[in-house]
């Protein structure tokens, strides 16, 4: 009995240890990740926490001879801090989810109760498990993996909206550092003017009334470089900051200049189809409402959470043999005999049988009687988790296709005013302020209108950046309402390819 005792307990501690040899290895995790985001972004390459050691090595050759649009978003891919903070989510939630498919560890319970009179201890042990996780450990594999999946696309959306950030913030600072090379530009044509002017004054063809107005819009363009100055400066380190970098941003070389034509886009319905498709928070609410799914089914399971099997061992006690009257013993043995005898010896199994049994062993079952806490209030969170889970998802739906019409609406509102400044505003404003300095100087026309030329060409060069600087930012703005790069989605419309994969096809766990 004893042999057969020893044997449980070593196969229960080979079980332990095959359990203990559970790792936490989420790199399969990342490689999802890093594998949505490339698709959504059309980037070579994203962080993983393995690439820490080469992340600086690939950003000093990135930044090489000047940095790009796209070479922007590469680097914020791989080097934006908070970015690099948001993997260990996924980290967590794998672990997460190696936790989910655990056995908790058996219960042992060892007592040892001693005889008043002395003697050997009544032994009682019993070792459980709780056999009720048979049934509940699938569902909570499959909250987890659900929960997983979420954090893997939610990573995924905050990298490729951090990736549109990346690239509006580029244009940003290509267009703040535009309109700075306008405003020195227009503060070099006040300043002619108003040599112009006082040319004319000293020949008495001015007055000081002209002069002082040439001399207010040289103060005024002034004030713009500095005011430009400013603006370019801070575009330049909300840049460096998204992009991870300590360098001074005045240094960083922007080879990019703003897109001087885009595209004619469709209409919204073909977008809006393409967002819904792939989305990756909307593909990240699907998988939270079936975690949900998974919760609500989890709590019930728990109106029975403990369901114990296991096997319980006793030893009786052993009394002492102390106390026993030798003398008497011998007198009432003689006198039966009829001459001097010993007293006799009382056999070990007789003792034994007086004592009870040796050894008692047998199985055990403990259960969790639903008596008071049948789990009702932690169902009713999870029924209510559950639609609140659906609640966000059609608020979702319902915001994505209004996001989606506003973007196409926004952009190709951006992209007209751009051509409408290029290919009338710009020439006209030049042409007006060429033929009013002309008759200026001739005679035929006042200083006035010469001003009013000025003003108009020098607001027109101005709305043409601002304008053109608009229209870059909505590529960004569009990639992240749609989900996927600006080439890959006009693409998408003529030439549409596969549905995106389910989540689980490239799923190892």
């Amino acid at each position: 009995m004893l042999r057969k005792t020893g044997k449980i307990l070593w196969s229960l501690g080979v079980l332990a240890v095959v359990g203990g040899c559970a790792t936490v290895n989420p790199q399969h995790d990342y490689d999802r990740v890093g594998q949505r985001v490339i698709e959504a972004t059309g980037q070579e390459r994203v962080y993983s926490p393995e690439d820490d050691r080469l992340v600086d090595e690939l950003v000093e050759e990135l930044l090489q001879d000047g940095l790009s649009a796209n070479e922007a978003v590469q680097i914020s891919l791989l080097n934006n801090p908070t970015l690099q903070a948001a993997f260990m989510d996924v980290g967590i939630a794998r672990a997460d989810a190696i936790q989910a498919g655990l056995y908790t560890n058996p219960f042992l319970n060892v007592s040892a109760l001693f005889p008043d009179g002395g003697g050997l201890a009544n032994i009682q042990s019993t070792v459980a498990q709780n056999i009720a996780e048979l049934w509940q450990i699938p569902v909570r594999e499959h909250m987890a993996e659900h929960a997983l999946d979420a954090a893997i696309i939610t990573l995924a959306s905050t990298a490729t909206s951090l990736a549109a950030d990346a690239k509006s913030a580029y244009y940003e600072a290509v267009g703040t550092d535009a309109r700075l090379r306008i405003a020195r530009e227009n503060l070099v044509i006040a300043k002619n003017l108003l040599e112009l002017t006082l040319t004319r004054q000293q020949a008495g063809a001015a007055n000081e009334l002209d002069v002082n107005l040439s001399r207010g819009v040289a103060v005024d363009s002034a004030i713009a470089v500095e005011r430009d100055r400013l603006s370019a400066a801070t575009a330049r380190r909300n840049l460096a900051t998204i992009l991870g970098l300590v360098v001074d941003a005045n240094t960083l070389i922007l080879n990019d200049t703003l897109p001087g034509d885009f595209p004619e886009t469709p209409g919204d319905q073909p977008l809006l189809q393409l967002a819904k498709l792939w989305r990756l928070d909307i593909q990240a609410a699907k998988q939270i409402v079936a975690a949900a799914h998974a919760q609500l089914e989890y709590e019930y399971l728990l109106i029975w959470p403990q369901i114990q099997i296991g096997l319980s061992l006793e030893r009786s006690e052993r009394t002492s043999q102390g106390g026993r009257d030798i003398w008497g013993d011998t007198a009432r043995a003689s006198i039966a005999n009829g001459s001097l005898t010993a007293p006799g010896i009382q056999p070990r199994s007789e003792r034994n049988s007086q004592s009870g049994q040796d050894l008692i062993i047998g199985p055990s079952l403990g259960i969790t009687l639903p008596l008071f806490d049948q789990n009702q209030a932690q169902i009713a969170g999870a029924q209510y988790t559950l639609q609140q889970a659906y609640k966000t998802q059609d608020a979702l739906n319902r915001a994505v296709t209004q996001e989606v019409r506003n973007a196409v609406d926004r952009a190709m509102t951006a992209w007209r005013l751009m051509r409408m400044y290029r290919d009338q505003s710009i020439p006209l404003a030049q042409g007006n302020l060429d033929l009013s300095r002309e008759a200026y100087r001739a005679g035929r026309a006042s200083f006035l209108s010469v001003l009013e030329a000025q003003r108009f060409y020098l607001d027109t060069r101005r709305g043409y950046v601002e304008a053109s600087q608009t229209a870059a930012k909505m590529i960004p703005e569009l990639e992240r309402t749609i989900g996927l790069p600006f080439d890959k989605f006009l693409d998408e419309i003529t030439n549409p390819t596969r549905p995106t994969p389910t989540l689980h096809e490239d799923n190892g766990s």
